[in-house]
């Protein structure tokens, strides 16, 4: 049986993770007072202890507009974290599976981003992120490097939970119009990696498995849209008595720290060939607040 490591098991996708790898090998899902990656002694010692069979590092510095502020700390918790990671993991002889971001890219792109496409992060979150996976790049491992973007559910900090939080205080909400990706429930993030994770289980090889599906990959759910007919969708299926009214804004009208890609759109097409298919993004939130 597998040694499954998972960091950051209270955050959206972690708590997810924990559940949906469930019977696929000894799972071991830690937090941030366990095992915090801003700590890289402890990092180190952590694994060395565990002797984990595959690494899955959900855990990030996720907070983008503090990020700008707090560039050493993003660049540790993205970049340096799982540079050990990837370091430890190659003496275990063990495999990794690492969650980056939409943010890699500047947005300018006229259609959905392949895996290919040359990177340019345009805030401190999508550079030390971009840090992380070319560490794990580096380091020879067997690994999947999964690229997701807007991430919600029911649990933790996100879109999802903020716009149902001001909806219940206040009678117009100003939301973004100009900038569009696709919404991602975090259950779909870690069944879509427990399905992955089976599949190397299962191999009558795996070494073989990882050395041909080893690499990166886009891992979002299918179609498009912008954040404000994201919120549509949510008041939509929202359980609200009155709900506020919704006008759409440009970016440039509600200005932050971080600069944020005006297109997010990642193409799920490749791992879609390799492992499995992915729902309609209005299908998975339906699920979400059903």
């Amino acid at each position: 049986m597998i040694r499954i490591l998972i960091t950051g098991k209270t955050g959206q996708v972690g708590y997810e993770l924990e559940r949906s790898l469930q019977g696929l090998g000894e799972i071991i899902a830690l937090d941030r007072r366990q095992m915090d990656l801003a700590d890289l002694t402890q990092v180190r010692d952590m694994i060395r202890r565990l002797k984990p069979t595959l690494i899955v590092n959900p855990a990030a510095y996720t907070a983008v507009d503090k990020a700008e502020s707090e560039p050493e700390l993003a660049m540790r918790i993205n970049g340096e974290a799982p540079a050990v990671m990837a370091e430890e993991a190659k003496k275990l002889g063990a495999a990794m599976i690492h969650y980056s971001t939409d943010y890699v890219f500047d947005g300018s792109k006229n259609g959905p981003y392949v895996e290919t496409d040359p990177t340019c992060p345009v805030n401190v979150y999508g550079s030390s992120k971009l840090a992380g996976e070319q560490a794990i790049q580096a380091a020879g491992i067997p690994h999947l490097i999964l690229r997701t973007s807007w991430v919600y559910s029911m649990h933790g900090k996100n879109f999802l939970l903020t716009m149902l939080r001001l909806a219940q205080e206040r009678d117009e909400l100003s939301i973004v119009s100009d900038q569009v990706g696709a919404p991602t429930w975090s259950r779909t993030i870690a069944d879509t990696t427990a399905h992955i994770v089976a599949q190397s289980v299962v191999a009558t090889n795996r070494q073989a498995w990882w050395d041909k599906r080893s690499g990166l990959y886009h891992l979002t759910a299918q179609g498009q849209t912008s954040w404000f007919g994201f919120t549509e969708a949510i008041m939509a299926h929202a359980s609200i008595a009155k709900k506020p009214r919704l006008r759409p804004i440009l970016a440039q009208a509600y200005p932050v720290p971080a600069r944020r890609p005006a297109n997010s759109v990642l193409s799920s097409e490749r791992l879609k060939k390799a492992f499995c298919g992915l729902p309609q993004w209005q299908d998975a939130l339906k699920l979400c607040q059903d």
